[in-house]
């Protein structure tokens, strides 16, 4: 079977725009993160071995393979997103004839439940850290790419809020308070902080491109 992540531009929009859930907007979340650190790599490698900026030359070497890891795990979040909610529709299918078949069947959409909320919970995550990274390079980055680390910024809180919004659709199937809890105080208090981070970096952004 073809990956996702491994068909083109067009067949997967495409895939989305089908009378289909999956792929849905979790996979699409994943994909505006992976875009986003895509950027910041990018713009890393447009700032190293530039004249004036020699400086920052060990921090954008430092950040490029964080960035990189973040990419990969982001565009391989495509994927997973997917395969979690194929798993919560396997799970409502089993058989619930006897109260055995019952008893697997509800613990088993339980824990599709719980995998379709901690796949973009991870995405969320890694956007996060993508925006920290924009974050922390914003004003020691190429000016001539000063533009590009503000749309990679951008990209990044489009996954992080997408991510967010699949985590907290799945929350009230879940039965595990305590788990419940923790994982929307959590998303909360990532999209605080990404919002803070996105703003903080095209308010860098605008005011180098307005000079």
């Amino acid at each position: 079977m073809v990956l996702l992540r491994e068909e083109s531009l067009e067949v997967f929009v495409e895939r989305l725009a089908a009378n289909s859930a999956s792929p849905g907007g979790g996979s699409a979340a994943a994909l505006s993160g992976s875009l986003g650190a895509a950027l910041v790599s990018m713009v890393c490698r447009l700032t190293v071995g530039k004249k004036g900026y020699e400086q920052f030359e060990g921090e954008m070497q430092s950040v490029l393979p964080r960035s990189e890891a973040l990419r990969d795990s982001l565009i391989k979040a495509i994927d997973v997103d997917a395969a979690a909610f194929d798993r919560v529709m396997e799970a409502f299918a089993l058989p619930k004839g006897t109260e055995e078949e019952k008893a697997t069947r509800s613990a088993a959409i339980q824990t599709a439940f719980r995998g379709a909320c901690e796949s973009p919970r991870k995405t969320a995550q890694h956007c996060l850290e993508t925006l920290r990274l924009c974050a922390l390079i914003v004003e020691k980055v190429n000016v001539n790419a000063i533009s590009d680390i503000g749309v990679g910024a951008t990209q990044a809180l489009a996954g992080l809020e997408g991510a967010a919004m699949n985590v907290l659709i799945n929350l009230p199937s879940i039965k595990d308070a305590s788990y419940v809890e923790e994982v929307a105080n959590e998303v909360q208090e990532m999209q605080e902080e990404g919002r803070i981070l996105k703003s903080t970096v095209l308010r860098e952004v605008i005011a180098q491109i307005e000079g």
